[in-house]
């Protein structure tokens, strides 16, 4: 087996020819036409876009800072600017149940120009029907229907007089009413003259005082009648009369808008109900002034109004609406109240539109995680994509939870695309947990977090880097800090072979070097700003770092970083802080004594350990199974620990190192502790890639160099992780003085090799290691375990039969 050398100082870092960009600055340059490395996304959005099937909304994910809120509004914005205007949207009052609002879908500009016809009309009508009602062929026609009905009663009552006088009978108004009293000589009697009347003629006047009392009676019988027909008949002159005054006003409306019908049939009810109610003008011009302008209509004219819910009169192309807070009402709409006399109220006219509405015959763009989040909201855009319409009602209405009447608006006819943005995670989780997701999203755009480091992206992403300049105002930069750009692009990727796209990062790092480029007095930002700003973002957030290096340094944190001992291996892990990341070294321990072939993971009996961490420790338990237990039992008891840790520990990057450890027990071989270890291992004993590489190998340096880089000092990655490396300057000035060392593994062997000195060691064709090697030992260690075990077994078991 080969020996494995440390690698050299230029794969460490690749670097950014800046005489490669054929330009000044950044100001000397154009922005991309597309979108950097969101092919596949871009794709998928221009199809569903274009897809004018029901259910074919979109669902943008991918990381946060990747820009796809731009890239989605680019998108639209394209499509749109092609599409026709909708309609404008507005309710009114449904004169036969006020309860449900009539919704009227009208051209473009219409809504906004019946709402001010119709607030004229109102005052044109409180002038008009007051003025009407006070003419002279009213008061005239108005008179004679009076004079008519008291002619009818008058004439009534005169028959029966005459009657009563040819009887000698007079007709008395009495200030009880009408009654009858016997006459002489054209004179009423008194009572004591009539009861000297002769008997027979009493009986003669009280019989015909009985006959006219009985045609009284029925003569006032007839008299409602004759009132309730004269009221009729004023009522069918008060309605002649307001119709001629409203019909030539509504007439001049109609001609208007005589080619939407929707419009015609309101004003032919607005019409009947004037004429119906044109009490409320005579009433409303006597009991207060008209009010100046067509907006200062009374209360009792609000049943005229027009609710303008969406006016598209400003308008070009399809609406693109983006909805930051997506609750259950700003998306739906609602009807507000007001309190009147300690009552809350609400009619047509406090109906408010929702997202949904104002993006109708258009597209919405809603986040997706703010959307699963508001009570009711995800399920009410559901419900509507289902029923192609929107309706509006309360939370309490839509959940059946209030049984009180209320406003119940004509559903409107939906027609529009939303697209969701979210991340990943997300997506996966409704498309597994909603069973109507995938009906109503079958269009994932799905947007990638970097891209190749081609020359041809490497151009494109100094592109990229100008537009991002130009769009924020900032200064340009030079090709050495556009240079200094990429390389952290790629550096953010964890990828030297890649460049990170989440433009939220770049945009950051670009302001920032701005800023600093102000500082110094530069009109050009150069790579001496990028790099300090870089510096900047790392020393705001790395607090906690070099806590944490200060009590390595100081002995409270056992690390050592020299010498060699047996069973004990330098591991590597990341620790996440938001947005900031950084490596730290952990000691790992092992022992091994004889038993039953159990490795115990101390980290998972105590709870501490994750279900990956504890994977890894059973694949190198296999390993260990595979190459020294295929003859005979493993019967050894080892335990693994991660010493001074007090927190839960996670992922398998430290397999191998923990694999060493044990190796290095059994062997009884000491390891350098002046390299520290990551990767994780495989039951084949081949090293796989690891995450956070840069990290960790700058975080053992970082406590090396602190201690003073003896030239010993180094760390073991992945064979398959060299790819990844962009490391810090310094580490690689070091690597170059020859002070520290990067040394690419791919298997168990070659990393026990670098670690203890001593050659691993392959079995020949008669099964056997070489002598002193390392697996020879463990192989040797192993069966002097089995040896004792079987001895002990046999010593206990003899016992037993005594």
């Amino acid at each position: 087996m080969s020996k494995v050398g440390p690698l050299a100082p230029e794969h460490l870092y690749r670097r950014c020819d800046p005489d490669g960009f054929a330009f000044e600055t950044t100001a000397d340059i154009g922005t991309p036409d597309e979108v950097l490395g969101q092919k596949r996304a871009l794709e998928a959005l221009r199809f569903g876009v274009g897809m004018a099937c029901d259910g074919y909304n979109m669902f943008a994910l991918g990381p946060t800072g990747l820009g796809k809120h731009a890239v989605v509004r680019r998108i639209l914005e394209e499509k749109a600017a092609q599409e026709p205007v909708p309609d404008d949207l507005c309710y009114v009052n449904n004169f036969a149940d006020a309860q449900k609002p009539q919704a009227l879908r009208l051209p473009v500009g219409t809504a906004a120009k019946l709402r001010d016809d119709m607030a004229h009309l109102v005052q044109d009508l409180r002038t008009a029907i007051p003025a009407a009602f006070e003419g002279d062929e009213y008061r005239a026609r108005k008179g004679a229907l009076e004079e008519d009905v008291k002619r009818h009663h008058e004439n009534a009552l005169e028959e029966i007089e005459e009657r009563a006088r040819a009887r000698d009978i007079a007709l008395v108004r009495t200030p009880t009413g009408l009654g009858f009293a016997p006459m002489r000589g054209g004179e009423v009697i008194s009572p004591e003259a009539f009861k000297k009347l002769p008997e027979e003629e009493r009986r003669r006047l009280e019989h015909d005082v009985e006959a006219l009392q009985a045609e009284l009676q029925a003569a006032m019988r007839e008299l409602p009648s004759m009132v309730k027909e004269g009221g009729r008949r004023l009522r069918e002159l008060n309605r002649d009369v307001t119709r001629f005054a409203v019909g030539h006003l509504i007439d001049e409306l109609r001609e208007r808008y005589g080619g939407i019908s929707a419009v015609l049939a309101y004003l032919d009810a607005v019409q009947e109900d004037v004429i119906d109610n044109a009490d409320a003008f005579l009433l409303s011009e006597e009991g207060s002034p008209a009010t100046a302008g067509p907006q200062a209509a009374a209360p009792a004219f609000d049943r005229y109004r027009v609710n303008v819910l969406v006016d598209h009169s400003a308008a070009k192309g399809a609406p693109i609406v983006y909805e930051d807070h997506p609750t259950y009402q700003r998306l739906m709409g609602e009807a507000e109240h007001v309190a009147q006399m300690g009552a809350l109220v609400t009619d047509f006219t406090l109906i408010k539109a929702g997202a949904l509405h104002r993006a109708n015959g258009g597209y919405l763009i809603l986040d997706a995680r703010k959307l699963v989040q508001q009570p009711f909201a995800y399920e009410a855009v559901k419900q509507a994509l289902r029923a192609r319409c929107i309706r509006i009602e309360s939370l309490g209405q839509a959940t059946s939870l209030v049984s009180t009447r209320s406003l119940e608006p004509q559903p409107i006819p939906l027609s529009l695309k939303i697209v969701l943005i979210g991340d990943g995670m997300l997506y996966y989780l409704l498309s597994q947990n909603d069973p109507d997701f995938g009906e109503h999203f079958k269009v994932a755009a799905d947007f990638d977090d970097r891209v190749e480091r081609s020359e041809d992206n490497t151009m494109l992403y100094a592109r990229l880097i100008a537009g991002l300049v130009k769009g924020n105002g900032l200064k340009p930069l030079d090709p050495g800090a556009v240079a200094r750009t990429l390389e952290h692009g790629a550096r953010l990727a964890g990828d030297a072979e890649r460049l990170s796209v989440r433009v939220e990062s770049i945009v950051d790092l670009l302001r920032e070097a701005d800023y600093w480029s102000s500082e110094a007095g530069r009109t050009v930002t150069c790579p001496e700003d990028v790099q300090h700003a870089i510096d900047a973002q790392i020393r705001r957030a790395n607090r906690l770092q070099e806590r944490m290096e200060e009590e390595i340094q100081r002995g409270t944190i056992l690390i050592d970083s020299e010498g060699a001992k047996v069973g004990q291996v330098n591991g590597l892990s990341v620790i996440q802080l938001g947005s900031y990341a950084f490596g730290r070294p952990s000691r790992i321990t092992a022992r091994a004594r004889m038993g039953k072939g159990e490795v115990i993971d101390i980290e998972r009996e105590v709870a501490l350990g994750g279900p990956l961490h504890s994977k890894g420790v059973l694949i190198l338990t296999g390993f260990l199974g595979a190459r020294f237990g295929a003859e005979r039992p493993l019967s050894l008891s080892a335990s693994l620990v991660f010493e001074q840790s007090y927190s839960g520990i996670d992922g398998d990057s430290a397999s191998s190192a923990e694999l060493y450890a044990l190796l290095s027990a059994l062997a009884d071989v000491p390891v350098r502790q002046s390299l520290a270890v990551t990767g994780s291992v495989n039951q084949q004993g081949e090293v796989q890639a690891i995450g956070g590489a840069n990290e960790k190998i700058e975080g053992f340096f970082d406590v090396c160099k602190g201690r003073g880089l003896s030239g010993e000092q180094g760390v073991l990655i992945p064979a398959a992780n060299v790819k990844h490396l962009m490391l810090r300057a310094d580490v690689v000035d070091a690597v170059r003085r020859g002070e520290f060392q990067i040394y690419p593994i791919a298997t168990i062997d070659q990393g026990i090799e670098c670690l203890t000195g001593v050659p691993a060691g392959e079995r020949d064709a008669d099964g056997r290691f070489p002598e002193d090697s390392i697996n020879q030992r463990v192989d040797a260690r192993l069966k002097a375990f089995a040896e004792k075990l079987r001895a002990f077994t046999a010593r206990e078991g003899a016992e037993d039969k005594r």
